[in-house]
């Protein structure tokens, strides 16, 4: 390869090609900033729940390393100094450690000596040469911090795939494919970068595996048992914006180069759209004032304490405690069979019968104008009407009156 050649492929794969500004070069800019944000936004998310844990440091020091990479890569694009360059060979050169590191959090054991010796070592060796940031050791450097990355990446799953499943949780398992899952989408794309210039890539394609990476990450935080959930909805995003790339590249009649960056630039966007919006969510979860919440905190010690408190939580704020002379005018042999059948009444449910017990229903939907009605003790026999706005009503909400039922009626037989 002549010297052209190899300053070109140098440039490419760490950012920027003579401080020129073209098509690709601003295509490299969006992903590596995207690539940028996204980490921002994991890291952000596991911080936020402890930053300290021994497993959170080990996956946040990997988050930081490849900030490390592509703020490194903005910035020389952006500035075409040669400086920033050590900092992509850098980060390049900490990420297999950084994955060794991650993977032995995750299994709970230790890589082979042989493995941890020739992570450490090539670590040391290209961090030396990261110090010479400019691109005279190029190609050379990069086919071996290429071949140093895919060893770094094939010893973490063959750490995983070699794992004892039985030594860990569940949720563990989960924790491990997922990050498992996220290198068959990563090695490829961190490959591509390398190769672009044989390749013929207009555009470099690690950032949005790294955007997988962190599409998984998150995913974490939702209760799914299985990966399809998370996998489906990462394959709708690449449908849709896979189409809107190909139909705005057929309407602008674009080559190829051009309808590639235009594809990798509106997955990027979209995915980093969507991993905030998820973050918020999980954010707004972990503040929202649920009925479990008050399952929780509550530190009352009988029954009517609890109810009481639950008087004033808001999704059911103004909920009645009906007790003695309320229920005078009824039977309560009758009352005590309809609530042994359903202990949490709905008025948008079906009849209950046409006799006395439907009578009974209708007439204590009617006199507290209630959407439900909880059993909360049986002896004095108490009830709780509440109205719930039929918008605010869902399935979770459901399960949780449910769950606050059958506390209350435990507290109350225990008293």
């Amino acid at each position: 390869m002549d010297r052209g050649r190899a300053a070109a492929t140098g440039a490419a794969v760490l950012g920027g090609v003579d401080g020129l500004m073209g098509p690709s070069e601003i295509g490299n800019l969006f992903l590596s900033a995207s690539a940028l944000a996204g980490l921002m936004i994991v890291s952000h998310v596991i911080s936020a729940r402890d930053a300290w844990a021994p497993l959170n440091r080990r996956f946040i020091f990997g988050l930081r390393v490849m900030m490390v990479l592509f703020a490194g890569r903005a910035l020389f694009i952006l500035t075409d100094v040669q400086f920033f360059r050590f900092f992509i060979l850098l980060g390049a050169s900490l990420i297999p450690i950084s994955v060794l590191i991650l993977t032995e959090g995750l299994l709970r054991r230790h890589a082979p000596p042989m493995a941890k010796l020739w992570v450490a070592g090539g670590t040391a060796v290209f961090v030396v040469l990261s110090l010479w940031w400019r691109d005279s050791i190029d190609p050379a450097r990069l086919a071996g911090l290429m071949v140093f990355q895919l060893s770094g990446f094939g010893i973490a799953g063959w750490l995983v795939l070699r794992r004892d499943r039985a030594s860990l949780s569940a949720a563990e398992n989960r924790s491990v494919e997922r990050i498992a899952l996220s290198l068959v989408v990563l090695i490829p794309l961190a490959a591509a970068d390398f190769l672009m210039i044989f390749l013929g890539l207009p555009a470099q394609t690690s950032p949005l595996g790294v955007l997988f990476l962190c599409w998984l990450a998150v995913s974490l935080g939702r209760s799914q048992s299985q990966h399809r959930a998370p996998l489906v909805s990462f394959l709708a995003i690449v449908f849709g914006a896979g189409l809107s790339g190909l139909v705005t590249a057929q309407m602008a009649q674009m080559d190829k180069d051009a309808t590639i960056l235009t594809l990798a630039v509106i997955l990027a966007a979209v995915l980093v759209a969507v991993l905030f919006i998820e973050a918020q969510s999980l954010r707004a979860e972990e503040r929202s004032q649920t009925l479990l919440r008050h399952l929780a905190d509550d530190r009352s010690r009988d029954a009517l304490g609890f109810l009481r408190g639950l008087q004033s939580h808001p999704l059911v704020e103004g909920a009645v405690l009906v007790q003695g002379d309320q229920l005078a005018d009824l039977d309560s042999d009758v009352l005590r069979h309809i609530f042994a059948v359903r202990p949490v009444l709905r008025r948008a449910d079906p009849p209950f019968t046409d006799g006395a017990e439907g009578d009974h229903i209708a007439h204590l939907f009617d006199l507290f104008d209630a959407s439900h009605i909880l059993l909360a003790a049986d002896d004095p026999l108490t009830l709780v009407a509440l109205s719930m706005p039929a918008l605010a009503t869902s399935p979770r909400a459901e399960l949780e009156l449910a769950a606050v039922q059958r506390m209350a009626r435990l507290m109350a037989a225990n008293s």
